[in-house]
């Protein structure tokens, strides 16, 4: 299922020179209501020209590896990831600069009803995204507290930059039940369309297996915002990125997402070790 798309005509001025005049209101009432968690889509989100320029301006693969982080694991793989702001092509730093504004971020509140809204200049997790061939992004719910500086993530917003992007090539952003038992949206990553939804211990998401042939990526840009203060109802638990096998893929959920699991945990034990050592060595 795809949401209808929110309208664009509008009273509402220009946030700035590369994003379309927002339709605040009916973006509000959209996203209040949305099932299974707040969200909306907001299709020609970029003014077009700039859209274009935005994805031309994208690596491909092999040149994103050079740059970015790498991802090959059973829940995520086949992905790079550029959080680096000076490692952005100048059209992404402009689309950078304009969703980090107070600007735009003072009308996401007004329409997710979220106020104080920060933007993270490191940029954790986010960034320019490239996916390959057989990539894949199981369904999950992010983390829910920067460490370092004990904010909240409250929103995630993803811009998808692909202009010849096949619906048989798959990567569809997916929108989950809180018991993924239930895909309720599946939508295409075309070229400048923004999904916008509330990060929360219900906002299951994930993006079915790409499957574009060799030499095309499948290319996004996410942002993610906080608060100081914690969401209502919050329990006080800290958690990373906590992943969730689709019905159909029970190999994936009683064996091999474990598995990793557990291995994932051993080398950060393994890392926290070396580290206590090294510390003691060279005091």
């Amino acid at each position: 299922m795809t949401p209808r798309p929110v309208t664009r005509h509008t009273r509402f001025a220009v946030i700035s020179e590369v994003i379309q005049p927002l339709n605040r209101d009916e973006l509000r009432r959209h996203f209040v209501t949305a099932d299974p968690f707040p969200f909306v889509v907001i299709d020609d989100f970029l003014d077009p020209a700039f859209a274009r320029e935005v994805a031309a301006s994208y690596p491909s693969f092999e040149g994103a590896r050079e740059r970015g982080l790498s991802f090959d694991y059973v829940n995520e793989r086949n992905k790079v990831q550029i959080t680096e702001s000076e490692k952005y092509p100048d059209p992404v730093k402009r689309l950078h600069k304009a969703i980090s504004s107070q600007e735009f971020r003072d009308e996401l509140s007004f329409i997710t009803g979220i106020p104080r809204l920060l933007d993270d200049p490191q940029m954790v997790g986010g960034g320019m995204h490239v996916t390959g061939p057989q990539g894949r992004l199981d369904v999950h719910v992010d983390f829910n507290v920067l460490e370092d500086r004990h904010w909240h993530r409250r929103l995630n917003i993803l811009v998808y930059l692909n202009p010849e992007w096949d619906p048989k090539w798959g990567g569809n952003i997916e929108l989950w039940d809180r018991q993924v038992k239930d895909c309720k949206h599946s939508m295409p990553p075309a070229l400048n369309r923004c999904v916008i939804f509330e990060t929360s211990e219900r906002s299951f998401h994930g993006v079915s297996a790409v499957q574009c042939p060799p030499g095309m990526v499948r290319k996004s840009f996410a942002a993610y915002y906080y608060t100081r203060e914690a969401p209502a109802g919050w329990d006080g638990k800290e958690h990373s990125t906590v992943f969730r096998a689709r019905p159909d893929e029970r190999l994936r959920g009683y064996v091999l997402m474990p598995a990793e699991k557990i291995q994932l945990m051993v080398q950060r034990g393994a890392k926290r070790v070396i580290g206590a050592v090294r510390r003691r060595i060279f005091r």
